[in-house]
């Protein structure tokens, strides 16, 4: 007659369990953070409006909300604080600019403009 002897499960699987896959995704904090391929800030908006109108709210928005440098202390410190008003932390001055960024492509042709008329008035 044989007598099976029973043996617990950790004796007879002598290997280390796995740490679960799961953990491991959400240790590398670059991919967990990682949301959107493509549509960014736009992914509010879903499937609505268009992929050409998103794109272009896209190049907008991410112009109106990012940080610039400061004129004044030089520091990337300025925000936007309403439609073209521009106000650094750093040194708490406030500057009018365009409504998504600083400094319009048209505000840097006048003051080329201006600095090369001052120029020849000075010579």
């Amino acid at each position: 007659m044989l007598i099976k002897v029973y043996q617990s499960p950790s004796i007879v699987n002598n290997r280390k369990p796995q740490e679960s896959s799961r953990q491991d995704n959400f240790s590398n904090k670059d991919i967990s953070t990682k949301r959107t391929k493509k549509v960014g800030i736009t992914g509010k908006f879903g499937v609505r409006y268009g992929s050409s109108l998103r794109r272009q709210t896209k190049k907008l928005e991410v112009q109106q909300h990012a940080k610039y440098d400061c004129s004044f202390c030089g520091k990337r410190t300025t925000q936007r604080t309403a439609t073209g008003i521009w106000k650094c932390k750093a040194c708490n001055k406030t500057v009018a600019g365009g409504a998504y960024t600083v400094s319009t492509a048209a505000a840097a042709t006048v003051r080329s403009t201006i600095r090369r008329l001052r120029d020849l008035a000075e010579a």
